[in-house]
């Protein structure tokens, strides 16, 4: 963040920029990754699905323990793996003096970051195995209090490392390999593998066993790990999660908050549609639902029960209007999924303008349509005479900084004054600033977002280095391209496809986190929705299907069983209602959004017309 604002300021005020600002920030993000997936191992923050693995830790400890110890021996051998090849890549360039920059301006030798990175490869190995010792040590104990599962599980494990062994010694062609290679991702996603571990294991032995070469299955696993998100564009996902992050201590969700009850104080509804408001404010400085459902969960549902609205509708509606984050711009999952496409980013930020606005605006109506109709289910709203008054002066007062912020990220990055990734450190310092001045930074505070930023931003990369992985090994099987001509040849047509497809992700959603859905399926689809929907839609293809697929991909965030949104509201409120009344109280939300995606494949031009 410093770097980059420093090259940003140096360039608009002395028309001299910061040499090596974009090598060090390109460098550097590799091993900051990899010297933090030891630490997110150990927290349990790495994604894996809970979908099946979750209830079986419940009824059969014994199974589950020995499912996951199968799991943390398989995660130790793939790194194990790479950080073989990675020490390599280190010695190389130790001996041949590999450096980076332009001769004369600015160089720097490569061999610390590329060591830094097999020691953070090393440490995450060891933890693994750490993990795997402990469960070893435990499963007698568990075997003592075994379930019904546990034969059952034994079996599947053994019939599928039967199954690849099968595969390997056959003669599969590459198409079935591809194909094959999918069927094994759903199953160890299923199961509760570590999404990343899975994407990465399927890719490199499918790799394999198409090329019939260990060796060209390890480099592909190293230049995915190196030679992905060693890229400045990269550095814009965690310098946006820095940035929501600060605006979550700043209080600035709080006064949005404020500001918003005061002003619908008079509606149907009144504080329901100030949450959705506020939550459409916040989200254009942060791009982080998780933020918002934990923000709003302390500052609006206390307010709404103690006004008379029911836990079921106040969660709710906290929980469905967080999703607002990932939509209106700077959303985490556009970038995302502009990177996997690589699409422009700025293009993705303006064409949501519109969809995230109209999908505020769904919400609210949603929330009058409810009060009107079903009054049992929102409550009986008391009086809102004890609320803060607000002035228009004050009310100025408290959205300035939002203002302000919002001006500087979007109106850089619009207005062709910063990349999304210059406009993100410098958003991120502002907010640091505001927060300063609000006198709400401790130092426990800014070690926690700083630990916090970096676990969200591992999490998140070590995906997409994983996707990586598996889209080299779908493409040199050919799959994508057989499917392109196959949906071509068939007759399905673009809707018929996107039919498909959005099926496909609202039910990955019930197990699998946003950013997981994407970097999965998008690379296989992405090819054939270009093919198929160019000639309907325009040259902006795919930030249109980029659109609708966020929102989809949002919907899993509302849906069970993982709903992640969800839990983080019920984390918050503790036993204020039950988890299930939540999930309840989101689903129409959920509605609303199938809505806003209907109309926008009925009128692309909500999405394409303000590019």
């Amino acid at each position: 963040m410093l770097l980059i604002c420093a090259d940003v300021a140096g360039l608009a005020i002395f028309s001299r920029p910061l040499y090596g600002v974009v090598e060090l920030v390109e460098q550097t993000i590799v091993p900051v990754v990899f010297l933090q997936l030891a630490h997110a191992l150990a927290r349990g923050r790495l994604t894996r699905a809970d979908f099946l693995y979750g209830p079986l830790t419940k009824s059969d400890p014994a199974a589950a323990g020995l499912l996951d110890l199968v799991f943390l021996m398989i995660g130790a051998a793939l790194f194990a793996a790479l950080g073989w090849v990675l020490w390599g890549d280190y010695a190389d360039a130790w001996r041949g003096g590999d450096y980076i920059g332009s001769t004369g301006i600015f160089t720097m030798p490569t061999w610390p970051f590329k060591l830094l990175t097999a020691i953070g490869c090393l440490a995450t190995t060891i933890q693994f195995v750490l993990e795997a010792v402990e469960t070893a040590r435990r499963l007698p104990q568990l075997l003592t209090q075994r379930g019904r599962w546990l034969v059952p599980v034994a079996l599947g494990i053994l019939a599928f490392a039967a199954a690849v062994a099968l595969v390997a010694l056959g003669d599969v062609s590459r198409i079935g390999l591809g194909l094959l290679a999918i069927v094994a991702l759903l199953v160890l996603l299923m199961a509760g593998m570590h999404v990343a571990v899975v994407l990465g294991i399927v890719g490199v032995v499918a790799i394999w066993l198409i090329r019939d070469n260990p060796n060209v299955a390890l480099n592909a696993l190293k230049t995915s790990a190196t030679g992905t998100i060693n890229k400045f564009d990269f550095g814009v996902v965690p310098l946006f999660v820095l940035m929501g992050l600060f605006t979550d201590i700043s209080d600035i969700g709080r006064d949005a908050y404020r500001v918003a009850a005061w002003w619908t104080r008079k509606l149907l509804g009144g504080l329901g549609i100030a949450t959705v408001a506020a939550n459409a404010v916040f989200a254009a400085v942060t791009g982080i639902s998780i933020a918002s459902s934990a923000i709003f969960s302390r500052v609006a549902v206390p307010q709404m029960i103690a006004h008379g609205y029911t836990p079921r509708f106040a969660t709710g509606t906290v929980a469905g209007s967080s999703v607002l984050g990932m939509l209106i711009p700077p959303s985490l999952l556009l970038i995302i999924y502009g990177f996997v496409t690589e699409t422009s980013v700025g293009k993705l930020f303006l064409a949501a303008l519109i969809p995230g606005l109209m999908m505020a605006i769904i919400f609210c109506v949603t929330i009058l349509l409810l009060a009107k109709f079903r009054p049992d289910f929102v409550g009986q709203p008391t009086g809102n005479d004890d609320l803060e008054p607000e002035t228009l002066v004050s009310s100025a007062r408290r959205l300035l900084p939002i203002a302000v912020l919002v001006s500087i990220v979007l109106g850089g990055i619009y207005l062709g004054f910063f990349t999304p990734t210059q406009a993100g450190a410098v958003g991120a310092f502002a907010t640091l600033i505001v927060t300063v001045l609000r006198r709400r930074l401790t130092r426990a505070a800014l070690w926690n977002v700083l630990r916090e930023t970096g676990q969200i931003s591992v999490t998140v990369l070590s995906l997409v280095i994983g996707a990586s992985v598996l889209t080299k090994a779908l493409v040199m099987s050919t799959l994508p391209a057989v499917m392109v001509q196959y949906a071509v040849d068939s007759g399905f047509g673009l809707w018929g496809v996107m039919a498909l497809f959005l099926l496909v992700v609202i039910v990955m959603g019930m197990f699998l986190d946003s950013t997981s859905i994407i970097v999965i399926t998008v690379p296989i689809v992405a090819p054939l929705i270009v093919t198929l929907g160019t000639a309907t839609i325009g040259p902006d293809v795919l930030i249109w299907f980029g659109l609708i697929t966020v929102i989809a991909v949002e919907m899993g965030l509302l849906t069970p069983p993982f709903g992640i949104s969800v839990f983080v509201v019920k984390s918050t409120v503790g036993d204020l209602c039950s988890l299930q009344d939540v999930f309840i109280g989101v689903m129409p939300y959920v509605l609303a959004m199938a809505v806003l995606i209907l109309i926008c494949m009925a009128f692309p031009v909500v999405v394409t017309g303000i590019l």
